[in-house]
């Protein structure tokens, strides 16, 4: 029996980056600017949009759609500060945008009165989010100090396709084998552009500057 290759010659994605842009256009026309927060688990997404929240508390509106493959534990850290509705994956690495979009129809009308700002904070992963356009309009990559310096090279996706890098918990430098140099540098190595913001979400360092970072780039957005 003869096998006969047939070419599809059909980009399968084209379909999924259409959605994603439309999504975007969307978010956009309604003055909200949506940040992917991506990063290994435990590096601290959570404590940094807890960071955020109390930052910007009574004076920047922003809700939170919350990834993870199993609980709603995190959502119920931000739930006291933010609008926020979980979205659970059952298994998957990664969000994907119907998620995203289930989630975001969910928040009532009261909460995305004036909202400036939507997180998502993506399943704990530095692989497969990378490779997944959620119609946001800034990629943010978080790694914690815990880590080591060498990730950027090591997972040079995550950094490459990310518009910024927060390196979170500074604040235990003195105790660990971590150089913000180093990393900085491993960093621009991958992408020579990407802004590198050291916060510690647990003492408050750091985050006005990152906050400041956000609303920059919301201008820059509602400008255009």
């Amino acid at each position: 029996m003869s096998i006969q290759s047939v070419p599809v010659q059909k980009d399968l994605q084209s379909a999924r980056r259409a959605a994603a842009d439309a999504w975007r256009k969307e978010l956009t026309e309604r003055g909200i600017l949506c940040i992917n927060l991506i990063s290994s688990p435990g590096a601290g997404k959570t404590s940094l949009l807890q960071a955020t929240a109390r930052q910007w508390a009574g004076t920047v509106r922003m809700a939170v759609l919350v990834g993870d493959i199993a609980t709603d534990r995190d959502a119920q850290r931000l739930a006291p500060l933010v609008p926020v509705r979980q979205l659970t994956t059952g298994g998957a690495c990664h969000l994907e945008l119907p998620l995203v979009q289930t989630g975001f129809g969910q928040l009532t009308l009261e909460e995305l009165e004036g909202l400036e700002f939507l997180f998502v904070e993506n399943v704990g992963n530095l692989v497969c989010p990378a490779s997944h356009d959620l119609g946001e309009h800034m990629r943010v990559v978080v790694l914690s100090v815990t880590e080591g310096d060498d990730k950027p090279g090591k997972y040079p996706k995550a950094f490459r396709t990310s518009d910024a890098c927060v390196i979170n918990k500074i604040d235990l430098l003195p105790y660990v084998p971590f150089s913000l140099e180093a990393v900085t540098t491993d960093a621009h190595l991958v992408r020579g552009d990407l802004p590198v913001l050291p916060v510690s979400a647990f003492k408050g360092d750091g985050i006005a500057q990152w906050c400041d970072f956000l609303r920059k780039s919301r201008q820059e957005l509602v400008r255009t």
